[in-house]
């Protein structure tokens, strides 16, 4: 769907998987909680087979949410981005510097007495931007190739960076600041084969998957009939996840169920601060709107998919990290579709003619 050429109220722009999305995160939350009590042994049953410590169903279940996603993404314009420096350098400082940053000093401030939640949100913060943020700036009449290739650029790195900043935030920084980390047994090793193995493989098979699909049939066939195809695999796959997740934590879920509100809170200021603070950035940068409100939802949005899958390769599917994961795509749907309101009220506010976002004859919507 081109942004550009979109029009009426943005939730009838979305096809019908993605309009309820948070309604089917709910049910399949209150599905996980009912089998939980209905199968006490589903646990053990789970542990039967695993792959990098994790049972296989709940593995199977994250390599098929991270899979479309990553087969929709652009490689081909990587480099298409680079020649737009503002873009590039202020995307890479948000993603990689001040979210992170925000999000660790936001688990900290609401969550020091849980660290298994603060690890958590922690991991939320990492995880940048993929899977459904190119929706949300479609439907804001963001910069749609600009988006697409932000999420690639994302894609790659976290694939390098990952382990290295997981350790920075989760033991070197805390210890630098005397922050009191006790109890709380994190591996940087094991988040970093968590991070190869559950992006790294559908990274890998989604940009196979795009070369040969392209080469063998064309673009015009990947792009309308492929990837509509296997798009909603990634919901499926979400939503079997959180099944069974809210199924092996429904007793701790349903006996502190303030600890969910107080995983919210730093969630809903997260999104809050970072979308306003970088629309505001690309307005006095001169990006122009479609580019600005795409840095503004590339910052913003995280990659809940892989949050949940580090969380719970490392930390185990009943932890208070996997739970802090969950809660996350909970937040997010409902407050990103607001910010698309938002977004368009907000274009009066920048100038009328912009530049184009990619030289001449590159077109952003190829």
């Amino acid at each position: 769907m081109s942004a550009a050429g979109a029009a009426g109220p943005v939730g009838a722009r979305l096809s019908f998987l993605d309009r309820y999305l948070a309604v089917w995160i709910l049910v399949a939350m209150a599905v996980g909680l009912g089998l939980g009590r209905s199968a006490p042994g589903l646990g053990d049953a789970l542990a039967g087979g695993t792959v990098a410590g994790v049972s296989l169903p709940i593995a199977l279940g994250l390599l098929v949410m991270m899979y479309p996603v990553l087969a929709k993404v652009r490689y081909d314009r990587l480099d298409t981005v680079t020649r737009d420096r503002p873009l590039l350098v202020w995307s890479l400082v948000l993603n990689w510097v001040v979210g992170p940053a925000l999000m660790f000093a936001l688990a900290w401030i609401f969550l020091p007495d849980l660290p298994e939640y603060r690890t958590g949100l922690i991991i939320v913060g990492l995880a940048r931007c993929i899977a459904m943020v190119i929706i949300w700036n479609d439907l804001a009449r963001g910069d749609r190739e600009a988006a697409a290739v932000l999420v690639a650029l994302n894609s790659v790195f976290q694939v390098l960076a990952f382990g290295l900043l997981g350790w920075f935030y989760l033991e070197l920084l805390p210890g630098l600041l005397g922050l009191s980390t006790s109890g709380l047994d994190i591996s940087a090793g094991e988040i970093a084969r968590a991070v190869l193995i559950f992006l790294g493989i559908p990274l890998a098979a989604g940009y196979l998957t795009r070369r040969i699909g392209e080469k063998v049939r064309g673009r015009d066939w990947y792009e309308t009939e492929l990837i509509p195809r296997i798009g909603p695999f990634a919901l499926y796959g979400l939503l079997f996840t959180i099944v069974i997740l809210f199924a092996l934590q429904g007793d701790a879920i349903t006996a502190r169920p303030l600890d969910v509100v107080r995983i919210a809170l730093p969630l809903l200021l997260y999104f809050a601060v970072m979308w306003v603070g970088s629309l505001a950035i690309g307005r006095a940068a001169g990006l122009g709107y479609p580019r600005a409100v795409t840095l503004a939802f590339t910052a913003a949005g995280n990659n809940f998919e892989l949050a949940i899958a580090v969380a719970v390769a490392t930390f185990g599917a009943d932890s208070g990290q996997a739970l802090a994961g969950v809660v996350g795509p909970l937040i997010e749907v409902p407050v990103l579709i607001g910010l698309v309101y938002v977004a368009l009220r907000a274009r009066r506010y920048f100038p009328t003619t912009t530049p184009a976002a990619f030289p001449e004859g590159s077109s952003p919507h190829a």
